[in-house]
């Protein structure tokens, strides 16, 4: 049986001594019964047993008496938060419930217990806390920005209080905790007192020789710094007095814990640093007078001592988001030591020093970057009192948005609202996505459809034979889940079509029949397919017979020559280029021969690479039915055989090459007298050569533009290249 609670004779004057100062302070928010109700909670609960000293031998009740004081003095707390802190250990040792003290002390107290509450259930994951993720949950959870308040303010204090623990590694957790989660917290809450300390203390007690080595060298330095600090203040001081400013100035050494980072950063020791301190100029100034002030201020100090304007950091005109206001300037102070001057008023300086930022503008944290503004906008809620209808806009919306979810070792991971278990499968890898059949939630069965919410700890069921299908895609939220299970049936879809065509393909060869490509594309059309890897698909799911396939293709096939034979006795012997107008005119002469001899086919000359009589082609099959001739060279052939390798066909040139068809040449040159009409001669005595359009640009001294011309045949295109190509000034001559 564990041993029974009692204080000892310094711990119960201690405790006396704070009460009172409680009373002091908040004497005026307390209900007429609150001290007689916690008074007998308290001793109630200590005569039950149900309170014991924490793992450093540190008495509960007086801790949470410090921790109330350090609240109420330096953050502004008032009775709710008072109340909450001395009464949260009845009820995480479960001595009382949230609803009895929401009977008891009201509605805010118990919110505030039950914030506590949720992070102590938290805190039992074992997360990795120095994360970002975990901060933006811890604040998820506390709901009621109060709770994070009073967590910081409680390690403040555990943090002095553990000066001389000989429990070491619990020492030092509660350090690095203090490091990575609640100074950061404080910062961005405006505590900079409060962060300063926590840092430090991290220091001391992680890096005990460093802490110490920082601190016995600023002992050392300080007589000779006060003393530059006094030479450096007095002839501003005089100048400001003189302008009539009510002010007071001090000098301020930067704390051990920044020293030590700027000697990391910097790879350099104590000597190397040298703006060890901040000479702060505070202003009396009334508020419609503030920034004028601190202007005149700034003006009066750069006369007298040069600035160094990269070094300016004006948060005058544009605050912190945390609502820090000031003026920081680096000025060349005596001995030609540079010197940072903070210049702000003595509301600035209360904000700074002690309180959060000045503006409520509570809405609810609507995205991650919004987080900060939502931690710096409390202050005037907390001046405005404790009462319930004012802290009711401290309800957290982070919900709205996103959700922090742990893996089973307390890794931490972020999903938009509405993400399910399929999601959270697909975040830890594609492979455990594409097999996952459930999970666990909490330790409970879960489908890959259950929703996660914040907190949830999820473990992932798999099995190999599991895969992807396209129902999935309505499970999950996260575009990279949407992302993966799309991949997934793709590469399924692929190797489910060649599949299917090595079967067809083998039904062909028992019929010993050939598969002809255009055929098969003819019949594929008239079946009713755009898409070739669709007609697969529906023969590799069974929707689609093989033998009739076959049998349709032989009708098709038997078609198709019937047809072409019809067409080529009608029209073969005047098969030409009828041509769009002024493209191109074609003589009787000219025939394309398409695919295994057939003649007679409709088709038209591709515009993106314009192929002239002798060009080596090839016939590309367009959806409606026609062919389109493209150069075997063109830009887009790479393409084309690589997406649509079964609409291309084999064409080549056949007759005299009579027709004129349309290409362009570009050139470029020296903008000679008389080069551009050179060129034109060329191509004037050239015959059956016919020049359609000139368009040419000159600039700095050079000349490039395009020659449109209507010609023949290729030879004849190369011959007139190349006596272009021997005009003075022309450099290169390329057809498009």
């Amino acid at each position: 049986m564990s041993e029974i609670f009692e204080f000892t004779l310094a711990e119960r004057q201690q405790a006396i001594a704070i009460l009172k100062c409680l009373k002091q302070s908040i004497g005026g928010t307390l209900k007429m019964d609150d001290e007689q109700k916690i008074e007998k909670l308290l001793t109630a609960a200590i005569r039950q047993n149900q309170i014991q000293r924490d793992i450093f031998g540190l008495n509960p009740i007086l801790t949470a008496l410090q921790t109330a004081e350090l609240a109420v003095n330096d953050i502004g707390l008032k009775r709710d938060g008072v109340v909450s802190i001395l009464l949260y250990c009845t009820v995480i040792n479960g001595f009382t419930t949230i609803e009895k003290t929401k009977q008891d002390f009201g509605e805010s107290v118990a919110h505030i217990i039950h914030g506590l509450t949720r992070l102590h259930e938290l805190y039992k994951k074992n997360p990795a806390i120095e994360s970002e993720n975990f901060r933006n949950l811890l604040l998820s959870f506390a709901e009621d920005m109060r709770v994070i308040l009073i967590m910081i303010a409680d390690r403040v204090n555990l943090m002095r209080q553990i000066r001389d623990t000989e429990k070491l590694e619990a020492k030092k957790q509660v350090s690095e905790e203090a490091s990575y989660l609640y100074a950061p917290l404080a910062h961005k809450l405006g505590l900079y007192q409060l962060k300063s300390e926590l840092e430090d203390l991290s220091l001391k007690y992680l890096e005990h020789d460093a802490y110490y080595m920082i601190r016995e060298k600023l002992n050392a330095t300080k007589r000779s710094r006060d003393a530059y600090i006094e030479r450096f203040i007095k002839p501003i001081s005089k100048k400001l007095q003189v302008a009539g400013l009510k002010f007071h100035m001090k000098g301020r050494t930067k704390s051990i814990h920044s020293i030590w980072q700027k000697m990391k950063k910097q790879h350099c020791g104590f000597e190397g640093i040298y703006d060890l301190f901040a000479i702060r100029i505070i202003i009396d100034s009334p508020l419609e007078k503030e920034k004028m002030q601190c202007w005149q201020a700034y003006s009066i100090i750069t006369d007298m001592y040069q600035p160094n304007p990269k070094r300016l950091r004006d948060w005058l005109s544009v605050p912190k988001s945390n609502g820090y206001e000031s003026l920081h300037i680096t000025v060349l102070g005596p001995e030609s030591k540079w010197v940072e001057v903070q210049i702000r008023t003595e509301r600035m300086d209360e904000i700074a020093e002690h309180g959060l930022a000045a503006h409520w503008r509570y809405k609810g944290v609507k995205s991650e970057g919004s987080i900060d503004d939502w931690l710096a906008s409390i202050r005037s809620a907390l001046e405005a009192g404790d009462n319930l209808q004012v802290m009711d806009q401290f309800k957290m919306d982070l919900y709205e948005d996103e959700v922090y979810v742990f893996t089973p070792k307390g890794d931490l991971f972020k999903f938009p609202k509405g993400a399910t278990v399929l999601d959270f499968a697909y975040h830890i890898h594609t492979k455990v996505g594409s097999t996952c059949v459930g999970g666990k939630i909490n330790g409970k069965n879960a489908s890959i459809r259950d929703i996660l919410h914040s907190g949830d700890t999820v473990e992932i069921l798999t099995q190999s034979n599991q895969k992807p299908n396209a129902n999935w895609l309505n499970i999950v939220k996260t575009s990279k889940a949407k992302s993966k299970i799309r991949l997934s049936l793709k590469e399924t879809q692929a190797k489910e079509g060649l599949l299917a065509k090595e079967m067809l393909e083998r039904r062909f060869k028992n019929k010993k029949l050939e598969m002809e490509e255009s055929v098969m594309n003819h019949m594929i059309k008239k079946i009713g397919f755009k898409e070739m890897s669709e007609f697969y698909k529906q023969i590799a799911e069974g929707k689609l017979d093989p033998n009739q396939i076959v049998e349709k293709y032989i009708e098709t096939k038997e078609h198709d020559q019937n047809s072409n034979s019809t067409k080529a006795s009608l029209s073969a012997e005047n098969f030409s280029f009828e041509g769009h107008e002024g493209d191109s005119s074609k003589g009787e002469d000219d025939v394309l021969i398409i695919d295994r001899n057939l003649k007679g086919i409709d088709y038209s000359l591709a515009k993106c690479c314009h192929p002239i009589f002798g060009d080596p082609v090839f016939g590309f099959v367009t959806i409606s039915g026609g062919i389109k001739i493209h150069r075997i060279d063109c830009p887009n052939a790479p393409e084309l055989r690589k997406r649509f390798g079964y609409r291309i066909v084999k064409a080549k040139w056949s007759g005299k090459g009579a027709s004129l068809y349309t290409i362009t040449l570009r050139v470029v040159g020296n903008d000679d007298i008389g080069i551009v009409s050179n060129i034109t001669n060329i191509i004037s005595k050239e015959e059956k050569i016919v020049m359609r359009s000139i368009n040419i640009d000159s600039h700095d001294g050079l000349f490039s533009g395009n020659l449109v011309v209507m010609i023949d045949d290729t030879s004849r295109l190369e011959n007139l290249i190349k006596k272009i190509r021997t005009v003075k000034g022309v450099k290169i001559v390329n057809r498009l």
